[in-house]
């Protein structure tokens, strides 16, 4: 008996799991849905157009981008969170994702590490100090002074509490002890357009949302928020040239809902990294400072946890914990 059960159980298995692994095989045999759980004009938004746009010559097809913006990505991750796990439904979001767990504590309808796949980040973001061309500031140090001589006066627009860059600007604050307002808006995209209209002062959004407000002049560009100044804008100093220590960058991501098959993980996470490696798409994102970034499932789940710790600990020194 006990012959015939280990012979019958493994024959029983396979043929339970064959249909799964031929629908892996065959992913995708339809379009498939980006949810970019920003507004159109962010660096989510962006970086998704760019990438998913490569894919259908890969992967042989659609990959519509689907915006569904609000209260800092909540709004999108909680539609994603709850769609099939097959493959036709996948989210793009930034490290915003991870400081949403403690930004919206006990108020998210969904578990920020265990409802979601991480296939691999796409791209690296950079941010960049900007203001209003109307404000008396060229560098910021002239921004630090006048901050500190008009405090709470001067605001600046954020895509939401625990966005980039609502942490960004409140680790600004913290090391300058500066005391710029808080203005949040429901995406990068908002955010800057209500900068460059004069409705907040100053930002510090990513490079990719800011850019071509940057190269028309429209907002004036102070400091970058990597270790060291970029090479598309050389002339524009590093914070940390002015606030020794500062930096803060992050990564756009694509995800998928629990209980996505592996094989249709790899497939999706193979599709994306040649898209990356495309020369092309390459030089489009690296043309907006957004650094193609690449990483195995495996790899992006554990730099998930890291961020993790990281931001509950920033989230902590700033009292949003």
């Amino acid at each position: 008996m006990k012959r015939y059960i280990s012979i019958v159980v493994p024959v029983v298995l396979a043929a339970l799991s064959a249909p799964l692994i031929a629908f892996a095989q065959a992913y995708p045999t339809k379009p498939v849905r980006v949810i970019v759980v920003f507004p159109p004009g962010g660096s989510n938004d962006v970086t998704a157009r760019i990438v998913f746009a490569k894919l259908p010559q890969i992967m042989g097809q659609q990959f519509p981008v689907d915006n569904r913006g609000g209260a800092s990505g909540t709004i999108g991750a909680a539609v994603v969170s709850k769609s099939p796990p097959d493959g036709y439904t996948i989210m793009v979001q930034s490290t915003t994702h991870i400081a949403n767990a403690y930004a919206y504590k006990g108020k998210l309808q969904y578990d920020t590490l265990g409802d979601f796949i991480g296939v691999t980040p796409l791209a690296r973001q950079v941010g960049m100090l900007v203001v209003h061309p109307a404000m008396p500031v060229k560098t910021t140090r002239e921004l630090i002074a006048l901050a500190k001589k008009r405090p709470g006066d001067i605001t600046y627009g954020s895509a939401g509490l625990g966005s980039y860059t609502h942490l960004a600007m409140t680790m600004f604050n913290s090391m300058t002890k500066t005391n710029i307002l808080h203005v949040p808006y429901k995406g990068g995209g908002p955010s800057s357009v209500a900068l460059i209209a004069g409705e907040v002062q100053s930002n510090i959004g990513t490079i990719g949302s800011l850019f071509p407000h940057i190269k028309s002049g429209r907002v004036r560009p102070l400091g970058v928020t990597s270790a060291k100044r970029v090479a598309q804008f050389p002339n524009v100093p590093a914070i940390a040239e002015a606030v020794p220590g500062y930096e803060f960058t992050g990564w756009v991501g694509c995800f998928v809902p629990k209980g996505t098959p592996k094989a249709i993980v790899d497939t999706l996470n193979a599709g994306l990294k040649k898209a990356l490696a495309d020369p092309d798409v390459a030089n489009k994102l690296t043309a907006q400072t957004l650094e193609p970034m690449y990483m195995t499932s495996a790899e992006f789940t554990a730099r998930l946890k890291d961020d993790y710790e990281r931001y509950g600990k920033l989230m902590t020194a700033i009292g949003m914990n």
